[in-house]
């Protein structure tokens, strides 16, 4: 049964952060959800500079499903918009609870998992510019950090998501499917190209 990935979206979300994230998963063979965290419901959502998603479904209709991975893009008014939604907050409290893995970029971490101190314990990055809303006993300067002892995911803004998104991959699939996705990308020399070369652990 193929890996299951829940993206949430909001008005104001950074939509580099959630399509890299959306693209390389698919091509990873994973099955993705997007799901509308819109006070009104609408499906459609107008990221942070204006581009606009449709969204699978309302987080309301799939909160309950199963899924292996909750990510969260950044954008100051997504991530406002994930924190202001006792929803999507439970969802993120519940995949912790559960042991799944909470994947988070930029301004989520510090919006949404540290502002409701969803995880106590856990090394976290997030946007450098939001540093000072993290405790400095969990903040760390990597671009990308998986903390296995709570399952959590972290990274630093949209130059960051492919990385971020080929962790997701890492994690679920293995370095062999993460190095194959990878190689389709022309990523610049040994940067997360999970080849054993150039391969470096988050």
């Amino acid at each position: 049964m193929s890996a299951s990935v829940l993206v949430c979206l909001a008005p104001g979300s950074e939509e580099i952060e959630a399509v890299t994230v959306i693209d390389l998963l698919v091509r990873a063979g994973i099955h993705v959800t997007t799901a509308s965290v819109a006070g009104d419901g609408n499906l459609e959502i107008r990221c942070s500079r204006g581009v606009r998603i449709l969204a699978d479904a309302a987080l309301v209709d799939v909160a309950d499903d199963d899924h292996d991975v909750v990510v969260l893009p950044g954008g100051l008014g997504g991530a406002t918009c994930f924190s202001e939604s006792p929803l999507l907050v439970e969802k993120v409290r519940q995949m912790h609870v559960s042991g799944k893995i909470v994947a988070a970029i930029c301004a989520a971490p510090a919006l949404v998992l540290e502002y409701h101190d969803l995880f106590p314990v856990g090394n976290m990055t997030g946007f450098p510019g939001l540093k000072d809303k993290i405790d400095p006993n969990k903040w760390s300067d990597r671009r990308v950090i998986f903390d296995p002892r709570v399952n959590l995911l972290t990274s630093q803004g949209p130059g960051t998501s492919m990385e971020f998104a080929l962790k997701i991959i890492d994690l679920l699939l293995g370095k062999t499917k993460a190095a194959e996705i990878a190689a389709q990308l022309v990523l610049a020399p040994g940067i997360y190209n999970y080849t054993d070369e150039g391969a470096r652990e988050s």
